[in-house]
């Protein structure tokens, strides 16, 4: 019975990818999760709740995240089975999340009972947090990032991604109950979960009419560049004048007073790029009254007692503003730093080829740039994907500003993935998103996180726009993720505690 409830776990995980971009079916996570309590309520032990917790991880992960693949074996040049066997490990230890849920949940509540379908909700929300931190933290595919066109998106500005997470637990929760209710003819019960299971949705829309911010100057021009350069080319010496070439024209093409260039657009190290080359962007954009934001590596030789040289993934302003530089601070563990370097160095750097893979993390905290009548909260790649990381830079930054390369991973989802959890911040802060990327999505997202333009994704080009930047705090960015992690530890702690008064 325990293999058959994690075959239908295992589908449900998969199902519940749906729910996520480019899909769009935000609706999804709330059946498949209300099915996963269900299956977590009947389970007999706590290792039989785990192991559908883990099935329904492997199939949400093994089926979302895949695109790890891509990475390791096409531009990693990791060797396929090995590539294979890593992205398998990378799932397997992101499932042991909600296997944990499962786990507890069973181990903390009597089987077949309200308590344990209740306890769910707050557990799996914990354990999801839990994910986003613990081991420098992947809290890609958080289920509250499936509702960013949706009404729970609403609860976004309160408590952030894990409080929208929490939402939707709860709501399958209540529809679990509902279900079951109504399966045992009680009435009343089904009318009770029912009625608040409309209220959570309803209680979303009207938060989501709340202005949390407001606008903090006339909107500014802006030109976000896609430079389309391939992967496999990008970082080999030979091509470096193709992409200084190829930047170069477009940032003559560009009108706006902002001009914002992807990630390691120039893919070698500020010392190395030509004085001239760096002089004809900066009057390009001060002639423009404006600044322009470069991608690209900064290099410091080995000090005197350090064991070696310093890189940062970095982004520099160049124009009528003084230039300022941000250094990438959350850094990708395996592609841009090496954990426990004396266990996993040797191995990372015999079999996996990353450029600039063993970089050095920038301070936590920088100041915004001020560029263009602006301040901006600037970050690289993935750290847009953790929100107190976004959050350092507020409330002072008027508009978000991210730079990635989402190339590394192919025609994949990893990149509609990538805008959806980017349109979260938005919401979350209650700001604008300037997305610059090299393959796409280049686009831009207004500060209620949604979409208002985007180039098409392999294209070259430069996306224009418009944009005003926004002042003002919400309480996420006041408090973090305290609310929604309080709220859901409270939540748990009072169904552990009923759940021990009733045995």
């Amino acid at each position: 019975m325990a293999l058959v409830c994690a075959f239908a776990a295992l589908l449900l995980g998969i199902a519940t990818i749906f729910g996520f971009a480019p899909f769009g079916a935000s609706w999804l996570p709330v059946l498949t999760l209300a099915a996963l309590f269900a299956l977590w309520r009947r389970a007999a032990a706590p290792r039989a709740a785990a192991l559908s917790g883990f099935a329904f991880g492997v199939g949400l992960f093994g089926g979302g995240v895949s695109w790890v693949y891509i990475a390791l074996s096409s531009f990693g040049e990791m060797p396929p089975l090995l590539a294979a066997l890593a992205t398998l490990c990378f799932c397997a230890y992101l499932s042991l999340f909600p296997a944990l849920a499962g786990w507890c949940c069973a181990r903390l509540a009597p089987p077949d009972s309200g308590l344990r379908l209740a306890l769910a909700a707050p557990l799996w929300t914990l354990t999801e947090w839990l994910r986003s931190w613990l081991l420098s933290g992947f809290p890609w595919l958080s289920l509250g990032y499936s509702q960013q066109n949706a009404s729970l998106a609403g609860y976004a500005p309160i408590g952030g991604v894990f409080l929208v997470s929490l939402a939707i637990t709860v709501a399958a929760v209540l529809l679990a109950g509902a279900t079951l209710a109504v399966e045992a003819r009680r009435w009343s019960a089904a009318l009770i979960c029912a009625v608040a299971l409309l209220a959570i949705p309803a209680l979303g829309y009207v938060l989501s009419t709340v202005e949390w911010s407001r606008p903090a100057g006339e909107p500014i021009a802006v030109s976000l560049v896609q430079g389309n350069i391939e992967q496999d080319v990008k970082f080999d010496p030979a091509y470096r004048n193709n992409s200084l070439l190829t930047y170069a024209e477009l940032v003559e093409q560009a009108h706006g007073r902002l001009i914002v260039l992807p990630e390691s657009a120039l893919p070698m190290f500020a010392d190395e790029v030509p004085g001239e080359y760096v002089e004809r962007l900066r009057r390009d954009a001060s002639q423009r009254g404006g600044d322009l934001l470069i991608g690209l590596f900064f290099f410091e030789p080995r000090a005197t007692g350090a064991d070696e040289d310093r890189y940062f993934n970095s982004v520099v302003s160049v124009g009528s503003a003084t230039t300022q530089v941000y250094r990438k601070h959350h850094l990708v563990p395996f592609g841009e730093t090496i954990p426990a370097k004396p266990i996993f160095g040797w191995l990372i750097r015999s079999i996996l080829h990353i450029p600039l893979a063993d970089q050095t993390p920038g301070p936590a905290y920088q100041e915004p740039f001020a560029v263009s009548g602006e301040r901006l909260a600037v970050n690289i790649c993935y750290e847009d994907a953790f929100g107190s990381d976004i959050n350092r830079a507020l409330p002072e930054a008027t508009l978000l500003v991210n730079v990635t390369n989402d190339a590394w991973y192919g025609r994949s989802l990893a990149a509609e993935q990538h805008e959806q959890i980017a349109a979260m911040r938005a919401i979350e802060t209650a700001r604008p998103m300037l997305r610059a990327t090299n393959t796409g999505i280049t686009s831009i997202i207004d500060h209620h996180g949604r979409e208002i333009a985007r180039l098409p994704w392999f294209t070259r080009g430069v996306l224009e726009g418009n944009v005003a930047g926004r002042a003002g705090v919400t309480p996420y960015v006041r408090f973090g993720d305290v609310v929604a992690v309080l709220t859901a530890l409270l939540v748990a702690i009072a169904v552990v505690l009923l759940a021990r008064q009733g045995s």
